[in-house]
């Protein structure tokens, strides 16, 4: 299956975090899109992997995902090294993006900063030629998306671009909160971590707002560029 929009992320939740929205406004366009998560995130206090496993399906059905898949690499000990590379450079060949979307370039969890480097990696090797991978005993076809841009997660990064997710807030607050286990729980018994409080949660939105109120709608998400779009149009980047 090819996808048009293809989302890397570190743990389960990154992209519902940091950039559901632009899925679910992209989907709703006729777009395809799918979320590869790189681990299970299973280093987390609260939950489990299997848990966020089943967490990420229910999402993955909020959203409407073409696709989703778990590389099921070790949580807080995967590297940017030939070996992962080599397992991202399957996935971007199998389902060949246009656009891949993929971790914070910095943040407050190594593992974002990490992720973001494994993909500006893969993203260059998977275009060459002479860099031969399987999948399913089937060699694979050298694919170079056009586009790698990074959400924004915790850390606040100034956004090289903003995309308007005002008709999609709902859709994304219950991708977020799809992942019960993880997020804010009057009821839960587990330990407090520092994004299971309600003033986390509150800080997404006011992130949201802000970027959207740069853009003058109600609610937007940032991205920065790894590559550079250009334009013979200036009226298209209104």
């Amino acid at each position: 299956m090819k996808l048009d929009i293809l989302v890397f992320a570190a743990h389960p939740d990154d992209a519902e975090l940091s950039c559901s929205g632009t899925v679910a406004a992209h989907l709703a366009a006729g777009y395809t899109c799918g979320i590869i998560d790189l681990t299970k995130g299973e280093m987390g206090t609260r939950g489990s992997a299997e848990l966020r496993m089943n967490e990420a399906e229910r999402s993955s059905k909020i959203l409407g995902l073409q696709v989703r898949e778990n590389l099921g690499f070790e949580d807080v000990k995967f590297a940017n090294d030939w070996d992962h590379q080599i397992e991202v450079i399957k996935m971007i060949r199998r389902y060949q993006p246009e656009i891949i979307l993929a971790n914070a370039i910095r943040d407050r969890h190594p593992d974002h900063a990490r992720g973001a480097e494994l993909l500006q990696q893969a993203f260059f090797k998977s275009g060459l030629v002479k860099l031969k991978t399987q999948y399913d005993g089937n060699e694979q076809m050298p694919h170079r998306p056009k586009r790698l841009y990074h959400y924004i997660q915790n850390d606040y990064i100034e956004p090289a671009f903003i995309v308007d997710i005002s008709q999609f807030w709902e859709t994304k607050m219950s991708s977020i909160m799809a992942f019960g286990s993880q997020f804010y729980n009057p009821g839960s018994q587990e330990p407090e971590t520092f994004i299971s409080s309600s003033d986390f949660i509150a800080s997404i939105e006011a992130r949201a707002v802000e970027f959207g109120h740069r853009i003058g709608v109600s609610y937007g998400e940032g991205f920065t560029m790894s590559t550079t779009p250009g334009t013979s149009d200036l009226f298209s980047l209104i």
